[in-house]
């Protein structure tokens, strides 16, 4: 099965091509240019490199958030297009899911992604060492968050993502007698290739399987604009 991975939810834009959860081509721009600029002209390299075209593609895989706002709009308003014309089905993967799929939990800790949404606030996923979500994804104050792993999680935990790296300090102090492990920092960005894996295991469990109308994005919590409107 040929599978096009996307994921517009961070800074990174990101596209790979697998087959099955053998990564084919990928290509990762985090230019400071917008994913309007980005996104067509990095898939088009991706297929040309490869001889691949959209009609080889059987299973779309798109990150739904959360994360950027403008970015999820911009990666699934373009899914959307692809799949109407194309007649592909899409599995939507949370960012969230995403990143838990860099890690490999080789001694049955619990995975904890977690990703800064800022003014010390982060989105974080609980999983088991298999990926399975332990609770629904959370979007809160680090504090509050780390309350609620005490007593989610078992006795080892690894941590990924930028919102781990960014509260490393506060994860060790508040969660003390826990075996807590950080991954490599160069494992703690979101990509295509985890995406893909996730979105292929999930197509075979008929899991989030969607369709250019009935895809939507995640996102957790409103928007700043939307907070500073509601607060005045």
């Amino acid at each position: 099965m040929k599978i096009l991975s996307v994921d517009t939810s961070s800074s990174v834009c990101a596209v790979a091509l697998l087959e099955d959860e053998e990564l084919i081509n990928q290509k990762i721009l985090d230019n400071g240019k917008t994913h309007s600029e980005n996104f067509m002209s990095l898939l088009d390299e991706t297929l040309k490199e490869t001889n691949i075209s959209l009609d080889d593609i059987d299973l779309i895989v798109c990150c739904v958030g959360p994360g950027s706002f403008t970015g999820i709009r911009i990666g699934i308003a373009s899914i959307k297009a692809i799949a109407e014309i194309k007649h592909i089905k899409i599995v939507s993967v949370t960012s969230l899911e995403s990143l838990s799929y860099n890690v490999e939990s080789v001694d049955k800790e619990d995975i904890i992604s977690m990703i800064d949404a800022r003014n010390n606030q982060v989105y974080a996923g609980i999983f088991d060492f298999n990926h399975e979500k332990k609770c629904e994804y959370l979007a809160d104050d680090i504090n509050v968050i780390l309350d609620k792993i005490l007593n989610l999680c078992s006795e080892k935990i690894i941590f990924v993502g930028d919102g781990a790296m960014l509260h490393k300090d506060l994860i060790l102090e508040k969660l003390r007698g826990k075996d807590i492990k950080f991954i490599d920092d160069t494992l703690n960005k979101q990509n295509a290739v985890s995406l893909g894996k996730c979105g292929y295991r999930k197509f075979l469990k008929n899991e989030d399987i969607k369709d250019a109308d009935t895809i939507n994005p995640l996102y957790l919590r409103k928007s700043q604009a939307e907070r500073m409107k509601n607060a005045k």
